[in-house]
């Protein structure tokens, strides 16, 4: 059996135990300091901009594209094997948008038809039509996405965890790595050219684990998990980027109750919970709050004060709603490298990287998984 064990039981941690454990001839643990689904995957929002996004060719569109298709099987595949119910949205995403932005629209609209995938341009008039909440003037335009989707992040974390265990995978939370063992073969020169790490030792029970695989999925723990043997040295970081959103109550669905998509725009959200089925609950977010140099960041009410102000000019009927909470988390954005990272680590053929997706670890987990599981079973083959 070949040995793979992840780091990181977020949404992408949690999404590559799932697709490994229906290779046959792996063996995979996943090790976690906290349970499963909190940091950046407690705190998002869950929505799959993939069709409506402007990425449209190389790696970027590849993994959207995989993702989206990926969802569509995911959700009641994980259902069906674990009777967990997973809120998803399938009633698309609806971006607002202004007159002067039209013409990219358009050749986006047409980019995505030649590939068989549908984007809708609608006028104010049909948005006040199928969306009456939606304060509407002479130069609103919007683009409707019907193959986008929202999905709860914990709720299918959870799903993807329990489906694994079912499938012979192996958790261990409240833990982490305390020692590492490695090997190294040696070119002419007296260089290594092909070094492993072949066990691990964990905390608590102090468990020794057999390695063939690694794959660091931690998020903004990533860089704090890699064996202290890393070389050559790394030339990116992983920096925490802040979001705050906020959960409302109301007395009934907005608008139409047969119509509930993901409403965006500037970069705002308003999500529609429970799938959007009968929704009278909605998360608004989210800030994009960086660090000051030097100095931990610290969540801005202010900001968050915006975004729901900027939520009310598009829906005046959330002003009524009731808060239930807030919150925030911070989510792994690279500098260095180009987000995500999927990659062998530098200096080891045995050791991935599967992080710092940024604002995009719930849209581009499935592709994740599946990049992962490709480098394992083709190690010889570049992603």
């Amino acid at each position: 059996m070949t040995q793979v064990v992840i780091i990181g039981c977020g949404i992408v941690g949690a999404a590559i135990a799932y697709e490994l454990s229906q290779v046959p001839g792996l063996q995979v643990a996943v090790l976690d300091r906290q349970l499963p689904a909190q940091a950046a995957t407690k705190a998002a929002l869950g929505v799959l901009m993939g069709v409506i996004s402007h990425k449209t060719k190389g790696r970027a569109w590849q993994l959207r594209q995989a993702s989206i298709q990926r969802y569509e099987t995911l959700i009641p595949e994980l259902e069906a094997l674990t009777g967990h119910h997973i809120p998803f949205n399938r009633q698309g995403i609806l971006m607002l948008c202004v007159a002067a932005e039209l013409g990219s629209w358009e050749k986006l609209v047409a980019t995505r038809a030649s590939h068989g995938l549908a984007l809708e341009i609608w006028d104010g008039a049909k948005v006040k039509s199928y969306c009456p909440q939606i304060n509407c003037n002479s130069s609103t335009w919007a683009i409707y996405s019907p193959q986008d989707r929202q999905v709860d992040p914990v709720s299918l974390t959870l799903a993807l965890v329990e489906g694994a265990k079912r499938n012979g995978v192996k958790f261990y939370f409240g833990t982490q790595i305390e020692e590492s063992n490695f090997s190294s073969s040696y070119a002419k020169g007296g260089l290594p050219d092909d070094r492993r790490i072949r066990q691990i030792t964990i905390s608590g029970e102090r468990s020794h684990l057999n390695v063939d695989w690694l794959v660091v999925s931690a998020g903004l723990g990533s860089l704090p998990s890699l064996p202290t043997e890393t070389s050559p040295p790394l030339k990116f970081d992983i920096v925490p980027v802040l979001g705050q959103a906020i959960h409302l109550k109301l007395d009934r669905p907005l608008g139409n109750t047969d119509f509930q998509p993901v409403i965006t725009g500037n970069d705002v959200h308003i999500v529609p919970l429970n799938g959007g089925q009968q929704a009278t609950e909605y998360w608004v977010g989210a800030t994009v709050e960086f660090p000051a140099i030097g100095r931990e960041i610290e969540a801005a009410p202010a900001l968050l004060e915006e975004v729901m102000q900027q939520a009310i000019a598009f829906c005046p009927a959330l002003a009524t709603a009731n808060i239930i909470k807030t919150w925030s988390g911070l989510r792994p954005r690279p500098e260095g490298r180009s987000a995500p990272i999927i990659d062998y680590l530098s200096g080891f053929s045995n050791i991935l990287l599967a992080t710092g997706h940024y604002r995009n670890g719930v849209l581009l987990a499935p592709a994740t998984a599946q990049a992962i599981r490709k480098m394992i079973l083709s190690s010889d083959e570049e992603w």
